[in-house]
């Protein structure tokens, strides 16, 4: 019968277990994924069905490209994580909002992010923006395209240290499907909806409250 490890399909005897399919010197230095669930070895053994799924990831190794796809794929189902790998997402803003949608769809695996913002990271932006002390005086686009790389370094990541303005909205957000407007000041938020309908009329835009 055959089942999928590690992103390879496998030929095995019916029967064959799962700790008999794993050999690795000490198993407690690997996390196992059972058909996109976590197995904990402690529960005992057991025997492998057709078409089983089966990811084998030694911690604190950053797993391979495939080997992360594949635990996101069994998660959001085959269909769902293909939309998300296909789309690509502009935000415009790197603020509370903007930085906190951005790691949410790093997370969940989106396949590109643009992320755009002039401003550099302040002592008053930690209370609620996703940076970290360090990041004190670095650009935003810098500092979360830091934090999204060690989240999910397969995101591809585009990133423009500029001012949005009427003239630079299509050279921006042109190959995105979605763009997340993200701004503080009401003008700035007209601002970009307005030039959006008007010269991207395909692209959805998701508006900040304010």
């Amino acid at each position: 019968m055959k089942i999928l490890f590690n992103e390879q399909m496998r030929e095995i005897v019916e029967g064959t277990t799962l700790l008999e399919l794993i050999k690795v010197p000490n198993l407690k230095d690997y996390i196992i994924v059972h058909n996109a669930f976590p197995f904990d070895i402690e529960q005992g053994d057991i025997i492998l069905k057709e078409k089983d799924t089966i990811t084998l990831i030694q911690k604190g190794i950053m797993p391979s490209k495939e080997e992360l796809e594949a635990l996101m794929h069994a998660r959001h189902t085959p269909y769902i994580y293909k939309k998300l790998k296909a789309t690509t997402i502009g935000i415009a803003g790197l603020g509370g909002l903007g930085s906190t949608i951005a790691i949410a769809l790093a997370r969940v695996g989106i396949g590109k992010l643009i992320l755009v913002d002039f401003d550099i990271v302040e002592p008053s932006n930690l209370n609620r923006q996703q940076y970290f002390v360090e990041h004190i005086g670095y650009y935003k686009t810098d500092a979360l395209k830091e934090q999204i790389e060690h989240i999910n370094p397969y995101v591809e990541i585009e990133t423009h240290t500029i001012k949005i303005t009427p003239e630079n909205v299509i050279e921006l957000f042109s190959s995105a499907q979605i763009i997340v407007e993200a701004f503080d000041r009401a003008e700035q938020k007209a601002m970009l909806i307005e030039h959006t309908l008007l010269k991207l009329p395909e692209t959805y835009i998701i508006a900040g409250s304010g």
